[in-house]
């Protein structure tokens, strides 16, 4: 077998440029998916029947779907029914920004839910709002039984991003997939992509052990 590693040198920028769009995809991705968990939790706790109802319909619909289907339909299906034509950049982050909400809004629902009955009941008598109560106590208890939760949904959302390369967005497997193509340096080519997500994971994932540690809930 003839092998020459030296590619994976000579098209060392193009698989940084795909590495930083995968860090962007999913730092894009938390920062909107984070909110939009937190409102669809709210949403789903709500009083209002018509509110909860409809965001359990969207949490159930995006969580039991393959994130790969949701972006091939957002992609393919989206423009011809609404006549909505996006890049495929934009379309890669509706498709992982609807995924996540929807698994975010389990994890902050768990979350709130997990908060004693008592601490709502004291805030309401000392004179508190629901919704005062809601943001100054519920919520900030909530965010710390959480974290550790999230921090494993980034590390997972952080690999998940290569399934946008099927619809051309340049992150790592796709510029990756692009240079196996054009060199037939198949073998050369896949190590490198597992090397570069490898060291970009390992770190993180490291990061979710310590925060386990430190932010874990033991009741």
């Amino acid at each position: 077998m003839n092998l020459d590693w030296g590619i994976v040198w000579d098209s060392r920028h193009a698989l940084l440029e795909g590495a930083g769009m995968t860090v962007l995809l999913t730092v894009a991705t938390m920062v909107l998916a984070v909110p939009g968990g937190i409102l669809l939790a709210l949403m789903r706790l709500s009083s209002n029947r018509l509110a909860s109802k409809a965001a359990t319909v969207f949490v159930e619909f995006f969580r039991n779907l393959p994130l790969i289907l949701v972006i091939y339909w957002a992609f393919y299906v989206m423009p011809m029914a609404l006549d909505v034509q996006l890049s495929p950049l934009t379309t890669a982050l509706v498709a992982l920004v609807l995924n996540i909400s929807a698994y975010n809004s389990e994890t902050f629902r768990a979350g709130i839910n997990s908060i004693r009955k008592g601490q709502m009941e004291a805030a309401l008598a000392m004179g508190m709002s629901r919704r005062q109560a809601m943001f100054k106590v519920l919520i900030p208890q909530a965010a710390r039984r959480v974290l550790p939760v999230l921090a494993s949904t980034w590390v997972s959302l952080f690999k998940d991003t290569s399934l946008v390369s099927v619809i051309a967005v340049s992150e790592l497997a796709y510029a990756s997939m692009q240079i196996r193509a054009q060199s037939f340096r198949v073998l050369e080519m896949l190590t490198a992509m597992a090397a570069i997500y490898w060291l970009m994971g390992y770190p993180q994932a490291k990061l979710v052990d310590w925060i386990h540690r430190k932010y874990g809930v033991k009741e």
